[in-house]
């Protein structure tokens, strides 16, 4: 009997109820879930019974696409089940990824995955969420928006024990893809989580990762820090789940060896830490949210008032025209009610007040029943005409604003107060942001400060105004340069 087999013998049952992938060394074997909900935006799957009198741990895995999540969330999954590398198998949880891709569409944004394995001393839940940077911020809207719902309607999930950023080992430069991608990752979080952010750096051989932690620091991610104030970190090789060949053993132990540390590293950092509620980063995702509606809803009421102060109507109005002297040669005319009050048939008097249609010093013709020094006698009498007339022409002239152009007028006075309305709403969600956010000085906000500057100062907004100049100021040209970068590529 070969030596290996008595260790085997510990995973019959659950290869027994596996489905197998792949012969070879390691064989690969995929752990079927006894639950998977697809009815939400996000899915959940979940594999063995959850047990609450157990320690449970929730941690979420966010990074770049190509990163290595996948393969991470197995390496867990083998570690939580005590896969040895002289067991020779290898246990998945996760799924086809080009399938993931085909059966949800690219709205799919979170998994979660229950790994509740009865002889397991911990359970644990991970949040998978897709791969950032690929080229449509409409993915990242949507990941945190299945963020928002995930913690607000499942009770389980309302306090997260790590944030776990996964970063390449041989990553060597900072881009602005990057910047953008590490930026777009911590504007999911309020700042009560910075000491459960930590470092998951993948394709490593076990060396000190000094390039990636200088490119963290590049891009001041914040996370945990250890006592030299560098950020935390745990290292994983990618490769223990690959079939090797003979002459290749070595590598895989050291692989097998690296990861083995990285995981042992990893909970006993879980055991250290207090779990975070993730009221503060409902917030955060609800004031983002909020943010966007109230400036696209902005956008829309100045579109609107521009169509309404483009607006084009009949106006009937009076003009004064010369009498036709066949008619008559002389009018009593009523200046404020613009009627001819007596006209024809009217002749020439030194006092107004003595024409027939005088009574008591007033007109008895008008329809205001003015009095005689309203009047005037001339050679002129009111005409009625009609003519198009645009909102600025009415502005300018003397013409009576009649109802149906009064209407107009009134809803784009409306159109106005909604819109100063929103723009203070949407500088107080700025405000709020500045102060729970754990990146103050996001990108997804910076994409929004020009345009409410200069929609403060359109109302008159001094203070207001300087103090979204600040946040300006305080995130600099760099910021700005990846603010550049990201609505060139991403919108």
């Amino acid at each position: 009997m070969d030596s290996l087999e008595p260790e085997l013998h510990i995973f019959d049952e659950i290869i027994r109820l596996s489905t197998k992938i792949e012969d070879g060394t390691p064989t690969r074997y995929h752990l079927n879930q006894n639950a998977v909900d697809q009815s939400e935006p996000y899915r959940t799957m979940t594999y063995g019974e959850r047990d609450t009198s157990k320690t449970h741990k929730t941690i979420m895995m966010v990074g770049e696409t190509g990163t290595g999540k996948t393969k991470l969330i197995n390496a867990m999954v083998n570690y939580m089940l005590g896969v040895k590398r002289e067991n020779n198998v290898w246990f998945e949880i996760t799924d086809d990824q080009s399938n993931r891709k085909q059966a949800f569409g690219q709205t799919t944004s979170i998994t979660v995955y229950g790994f509740y394995l009865q002889e397991s001393p911990i359970h644990l839940t991970i949040i998978d969420t897709p791969g950032y940077g690929d080229m449509n911020a409409r993915n990242e809207k949507e990941i945190a928006m299945c963020l928002l719902k995930l913690s607000k309607f499942h009770d389980w999930i309302h306090k997260v024990d790590a944030v776990c950023l996964v970063v390449k080992a041989t990553q060597n430069r900072i881009s602005d893809r990057h910047i953008y991608i590490f930026d777009a990752v911590q504007s999911l979080f309020g700042k009560d989580i910075v000491e459960n952010i930590v470092l998951l750096v993948t394709f490593s051989h076990g060396a000190y990762p000094k390039n990636i932690l200088t490119a963290i620091e590049e891009a001041t991610f914040q996370c945990a820090v250890n006592n030299e104030n560098e950020p935390v970190f745990f290292l994983f090789d990618n490769c223990q789940g690959e079939t090797f060949h003979e002459e290749y053993q070595m590598i895989r132990e050291q692989s097998w060896n690296v990861s083995f540390r990285g995981m042992t590293g990893f909970l006993k950092f879980l055991d250290s830490i207090k779990p975070k509620p993730l009221q503060m980063t409902q917030h955060v995702l609800q004031q983002r949210e909020q943010l966007d509606k109230t400036i696209s809803e902005i956008k829309s009421h100045i579109q609107k008032i521009k169509d309404s102060e483009n607006f084009e109507v009949e106006v009937t109005y009076k003009e004064k025209v010369a009498i036709d002297r066949s008619k008559a040669s002389m009018a009593m005319c009523c200046t404020v009610c613009e009627e001819n009050c007596h006209y024809p048939g009217c002749w020439w008097v030194s006092n107004l007040s003595w024409c027939s249609v005088m009574k008591n010093y007033h007109c008895t013709a008008c329809t205001n029943k003015c009095h005689y020094s309203q009047h005037v006698k001339e050679e002129k009498i009111y005409v009625t005409k009609k003519k198009m007339m645009t909102n600025k022409d009415l502005q300018k002239s003397n013409v009576k604003i009649v109802d149906s152009v009064s209407k107009k007028l009134e809803e784009l006075r409306e159109l106005k107060t909604q819109k100063m309305k929103l723009v203070i709403d949407a500088f107080h969600c700025v405000r709020t942001l500045e102060m729970i956010a754990l990146n103050t000085d996001s990108l997804i906000t910076l994409q929004h400060i020009d345009f409410l500057i200069d929609e403060l100062k359109e109302i008159q907004e001094p203070e207001k105004t300087e103090r979204l100049e600040n946040i300006k100021r305080r995130a600099g040209k760099e910021k700005y340069k990846v603010l550049k970068y990201m609505k060139m590529y991403y919108q």
